[in-house]
């Protein structure tokens, strides 16, 4: 268990509008520390809907989820949204970068809330962050003067600040032309075999996920391959 950063077991989801609907069907399977997963699937296989469930934004299914050997499900709304906050990164397809704020602020928030760590240290790690993205020259600049490319990696150097055991992904290039798409595939798989980040992305990008170290294909709710 100590080598896994996620165990899901019998994981089964339903929906209940208009009728009672089965969308995620007894899936099982495990996410290595330091590998890098894509899950992908046709609109409608369930991919997001077990995203979020892996993610613990969702606590309304059956099974259990693993992550990093700890038991998440069955825990309290607080100690799930303080799990998030320590442990799972989260790039979306859109960036959702505070406009007004600059850069360097919008990394910072996620360590100024999770409150470790005094505001200096959390600067020079937001810093630090930006500069392993290779954007620590746009630090100071509101992040609505960035090009898409720019403002998602700022979004994925958010997501690194609190050193968390997983980053997943939501369309991470869903929003990016294809010279910024590579960049940020380039950017997740760096991160995932040299400095042993463990990332699980949804991804309609066929390109992005056959270059991920394993794709898992779904397909009406359960996994096909």
């Amino acid at each position: 268990m100590d080598t896994l950063a996620l165990k899901a077991t019998g994981i089964n989801k339903y929906f209940y509008d208009p009728v009672k609907f089965e969308v995620l069907k007894d899936i099982s399977f495990e996410v290595k520390k330091s590998e890098f997963v894509s899950i992908v699937g046709k609109s409608g296989s369930g991919k997001s809907t077990l995203l979020y469930i892996l993610s613990t934004m969702d606590t309304d299914y059956e099974g259990e989820l693993h992550i990093n050997g700890n038991k998440v499900t069955g825990r309290s709304l607080n100690e799930l949204a303080a799990l998030r906050n320590a442990s799972i990164g989260f790039v979306f397809q859109f960036h959702y970068l505070l406009p007004d704020f600059s850069c360097l602020k919008n990394v910072m928030i996620p360590a100024l809330r999770l409150g470790k760590l005094s505001y200096k240290e959390v600067e020079h790690n937001a810093y630090e962050r930006l500069k392993m993205l290779g954007v620590e020259d746009q630090a100071l600049k509101r992040a609505d003067k960035l090009s898409g490319g720019q403002q998602q990696r700022i979004a994925i150097a958010r997501a690194l600040i609190n050193q968390p055991a997983i980053i997943m992904g939501d369309e991470p290039t869903g929003n990016l032309d294809s010279k910024n798409s590579r960049i940020v595939f380039d950017m997740f798989r760096q991160l995932s075999h040299e400095f042993g980040q463990t990332i699980i992305t949804v991804t309609h990008d066929e390109d992005f996920a056959h270059k991920s170290d394993r794709i898992i294909e779904m397909s009406d709710g359960v996994i096909v391959k």
